[in-house]
């Protein structure tokens, strides 16, 4: 008896052969995206964090460990990225993150990642925090490709009751309001249930529902580890010898989002999907060292487009990779996730303005050289650090006052305007300009000053100029700025932003809706 094997792309027009036929099919593999929020680079176990991540850290180890990944130094921005594979010039989106009273979102033109899944033939559910806009009904999750959707709109919920408190800018008043939705409806009776729970529930409940013979993509978008510092006082117990109280609240908000994290894979093995599954985990910027988080020895913070805003926690794990259990250091960038999802899932990008991301499933899976070399991190004119630095004084102080002159060249036939908040990488080589946001060195969090505060390394030796290189691959930690010893790389990366500004789109960044009051349906959401 002849054997045929078909993939599920193929066509069988063999009817007309005599022997019998065995047909096949290779299912497209279900796809799991768990996005963490705030998580630092020192925060993961297998960094040498003193927090214990053990399923963050097994899942990792038989997986592969990206130590080159990059994301934004924003959530808004990140999860654009990730939704539309388009670096965030290109949808407009440059400027900060949507407050809850902006009347914007993602452009209803960008084709999102779950709309390509829903092509391909996938289930497709969210759970967790969105985060790209409300203001209108288009603008929601299950209009822009989920089928089912359980989370938040916005962002900073507090973890028990679900509310958001944010300003009206233009009415002058506080609201605090609800900011849970079920699909598209206000979803009520879950207070005092902790959110990484609640989310963790209604993932593993999905999943245990699920058919198998259907491929399921799966983004669940964490509220952990962002603040407010809030965990079940069982979580915090581990950690005792923890003195700042900020880091103490925040571990056991890691070990509760570790725990999750394990209850997901467990839910995967235990409906039998774990076979067929891909799981990538992420952060969507770096950690927030107000409220407890850390990126040591990295420098900056989230907000920064140093190195400890934008390298990126992430892994992938899973029974499909041809090198499990391997580190690798390939430029890689969470606008990757759209293309390489999509050659997963054997979809198409059709429909898709033009791509900024690559596949990168080769160089995962495989070990193969990324077809990634260079990463624009962000051009933002309108910058500004809501958070200054230790001593830094009033926000107005922070941009050009924090620039030296001192040892500047001048790089004006470049075109680009160096006091423009920007980065780029190419190869091994990083260029900042203007003020890139915090500077400092934030030191491993078991340092503490005599005063038990945590201290932190001051950049007063190396002074801020309006251009800056470093070669991040021997210096990681951004210690050593090299622009003078490199003018050709520092013109060639300022011609490539240059580029980048002229084909980016205008900043879209509107004023505050007053429209947006929750004060008379008690909740956030769609006003137009």
């Amino acid at each position: 008896m002849a054997t045929v094997k078909w993939t599920c792309n193929m066509i069988a027009t063999t009817i007309f052969l005599s022997c019998p036929l065995v047909l096949e099919c290779k299912k497209p593999p279900h796809i799991v995206f768990i996005l963490a929020d705030d998580f630092g680079w020192n925060d993961v176990g297998y960094h040498g964090s003193e927090i214990n991540t053990p399923n963050l850290d097994k899942l990792s180890a038989k997986g592969v460990r990206l130590e080159n990944y990059y994301v934004q130094p924003l959530c808004t921005p990140s999860r654009n990225q990730l939704m539309t594979g388009r670096y965030q010039i290109h949808t407009g989106m440059q400027h900060q993150i949507i407050w809850p009273c902006q009347p914007y979102c993602v452009p209803l033109d960008e084709k999102l990642l779950p709309q390509l899944m829903r092509e391909a033939g996938y289930a497709t559910h969210m759970v967790g925090k969105w985060h790209l806009g409300m203001y209108r009904k288009d603008c929601l999750p299950t209009r822009r490709g989920f089928d089912s959707y359980f989370g938040y709109l916005t962002g900073s919920e507090d973890y028990y009751t679900h509310q958001r408190c944010s300003h009206v800018p233009p009415l002058n008043v506080t609201r605090c309001a609800l900011d849970l939705r079920d699909g598209e409806e206000v979803a009520t009776g879950y207070t005092g249930i902790y959110s990484t729970q609640l989310f963790t529930d209604r993932v593993t409940s999905i999943i245990a529902k699920h058919n198998p013979e259907k491929p399921l993509f799966l983004y669940v978008a964490l509220q952990a580890v962002h603040e407010p510092l809030q965990v079940p006082d069982r979580y915090i117990t581990p950690y005792s010898f923890i003195k700042d109280k900020s880091r103490r609240l925040y571990a056991g908000m890691v070990s509760a989002m570790d725990e999750a994290v394990g209850n997901i894979s467990f839910a995967l093995e235990e409906t039998g999907l774990w076979d067929n599954t891909v799981l990538f985990f992420s952060t969507d910027n770096g950690g927030q060292t107000l409220a407890g988080g850390s990126n040591w020895p990295l420098r900056g913070r989230k907000w920064s487009l140093w190195e400890g805003g934008v390298r990126g926690v992430g892994f992938v794990t899973s029974p499909l990779l041809k090198q499990p259990g391997t580190v690798n250091r390939q430029l890689m960038h969470i606008s990757d996730w759209l293309p390489t999802l999509m050659g997963l899932a054997g979809g198409s990008t059709n429909g898709t303005k033009p791509l900024d991301g690559y596949n990168v499933w080769n160089s995962i899976s495989k070990g193969s050289a990324s077809p990634r070399l260079e990463l624009l991190h962000n051009i933002d004119p309108l910058y500004d650090d809501i958070a200054p630095c230790p001593g830094m004084g009033s926000q107005g102080s922070v941009s050009t006052a924090s620039v030296s002159g001192i040892g500047f060249r001048s790089w004006s036939n470049s075109g680009f305007n160096v006091s423009v908040h920007a980065a780029i990488r190419n190869m091994q080589w990083k260029l900042l300009t203007g003020y890139p946001g915090c500077d400092r060195w934030f030191p491993h969090p078991g340092l503490l000053n005599s005063s038990g505060a945590r201290s932190f390394e001051s950049s007063s030796d190396n002074p801020l100029k309006p251009v800056m290189l470093f070669d991040v691959e021997a210096d990681p930690e951004e210690r050593n700025e090299v622009s003078d010893q490199y003018p050709d790389v520092v013109d060639n990366l300022l011609r490539r932003l240059d580029s980048y500004l002229k084909n980016s789109k205008p900043i879209i960044f509107p004023d505050d809706d007053p429209r947006c009051d929750p004060a008379t349906t008690g909740a956030w959401g769609p006003w137009e």
